[in-house]
């Protein structure tokens, strides 16, 4: 593989990483809205969409290792084939946590309050929607700084699954006939915090393929 066949195989490969991230982004974004929605065909759909996310992965890490083994890279071009599969790892993952909520959905099932009353949920996912979006723009950019302003916005999002937990826990309280459908609020939440968390994942290895060092930055400062 010559030299400049090999730069259009890297290219190929951040352009495919873009794609798995505008699929979890896509998934998440309606994940959420199905379930404010309470619409279980299309809670349906995102699970089962879930099967072409881990094949847009799987089919990545082939084209990865195909340039590992024909090329034998070095240096930074070793690490850009690394991180591009450490990234698609958080966003297979981020696309599982889509579908986790879609499941939620489904097991709510039909509700009387449509569009149903979720509090911070829908601040958490435009917060963790922003973030996947930010992480993949540094990753294109190769921004170190803007990797770490993605990971500081890491604290928004916990602050907001504490007021979720507060809303929630407080409306059980209020109502033990509302304990069951808060839980699986609860649960969203939690996936949506983990989506987060993600996308502080990315930006460490954005991170690393700059400066070749790992730096673990996904700690809460407040």
């Amino acid at each position: 593989m010559t030299r400049e066949l090999f730069q259009k195989e890297l290219i190929q490969l951040q352009d495919d990483v873009l794609i798995l991230g505008s699929m979890a982004e896509k998934a998440v974004a309606e994940s959420v809205e199905a379930l404010r929605s309470a619409d279980l065909a299309w809670a349906q759909r995102i699970v089962d969409d879930d099967l072409a996310i881990n094949t847009k992965r799987f089919d990545i890490e082939e084209r990865a290792l195909f340039v590992i083994a024909s090329q034998q890279p070095l240096a930074g071009d070793l690490r850009a084939v690394m991180s591009a599969l450490m990234i698609i790892t958080d966003l297979e993952r981020i696309g599982d946590h889509a579908e986790g909520i879609a499941r939620i959905n489904l097991r709510l099932g039909e509700a009387d309050d449509v569009p149903r009353r979720m509090g911070y949920i829908p601040a958490m996912a435009d917060r963790a929607l922003a973030m996947l979006r930010d992480s993949l723009q540094a990753y294109v950019e190769r921004n170190v700084d803007e990797a770490r302003r993605v990971c500081d916005a890491d604290d928004e999002v916990d602050r907001l699954q504490d007021a979720v937990y507060d809303e929630t826990f407080r409306g059980m309280i209020e109502n033990p006939d509302v304990i069951q459908r808060n839980t699986y609020y609860l649960w969203t939440a939690h996936n949506l915090e983990r989506i987060a968390d993600r996308c502080t994942n990315i930006c460490e290895r954005v991170i690393y393929l700059v400066t070749g060092r790992m730096e673990e930055i996904n700690v809460s400062r407040y």
